[in-house]
C-alpha cells in the first residue's frame, strides 16, 4: 500500500478518539485499542500496528503561491518564491520556482549561464528524484 493519502499518525490517534467519545455518547462505550483497530480497517490495513508504521510522524510540506522557499538548485544555494504549485500522484507536486538573484547553473569560470526560473517536480521533502552526473538532486527545498 502506499501512504501518500494517509494522514499523520497524530491524526490517525485523533480519529480514534473522536470514534471512541462518539460511540460513547450513543451508549456503546469501547476501548482505545479496539477504536484504533477499527481506524486501521477504515484505511484498509489489517491492524493499527501496521497503519501506524506505514503513517507519516509529521506532516508533509503544503506549497502555496508566493509561498516564500530557500534551497539549493544544482548546488547553488537560493532564495525565490512558488509562482505556480499543482499537484501529482504519489505526493508529489509540481512547482514553478522564480528566483530572487539568478542563479548561475555552470560550474565553468569561461562563461555562465543564469537561471531566472525553473519547474521541477518535488516529493513531501521538498527534493526533486531527477539528479545530476553526480547523484545530488537537483532541487532541495529547507524545509524550515
Amino acid at each position: 500500500m502506499t501512504n501518500f493519502a494517509l494522514p499523520t499518525r497524530d491524526a490517525l490517534k485523533a480519529q480514534a478518539r473522536r470514534l471512541r467519545a462518539t460511540l460513547t455518547d450513543k451508549g456503546t462505550p469501547i476501548a482505545h485499542a479496539t477504536a484504533l483497530e477499527a481506524i486501521a480497517q477504515q484505511w484498509g490495513y489489517r491492524d493499527w500496528n501496521t497503519l501506524s508504521a506505514t503513517a507519516r510522524t509529521m506532516p508533509l510540506a503544503q506549497w502555496q503561491v508566493g509561498q516564500p522557499v530557500s534551497g539549493r538548485y544544482l548546488g547553488h544555494a537560493f532564495t525565490a518564491r512558488i509562482k505556480a504549485v499543482r499537484q501529482a500522484s504519489g505526493g508529489h507536486h509540481h512547482l514553478t520556482l522564480v528566483f530572487d538573484a539568478p542563479v548561475d547553473v555552470v560550474t565553468s569560470d569561461r562563461f555562465s549561464a543564469y537561471r531566472r526560473q525553473v519547474n521541477c517536480v518535488v516529493n513531501a521533502h521538498g527534493v526533486t528524484h531527477q539528479k545530476t552526473s553526480d547523484g545530488q538532486p537537483h532541487v532541495v527545498l529547507d524545509l524550515d
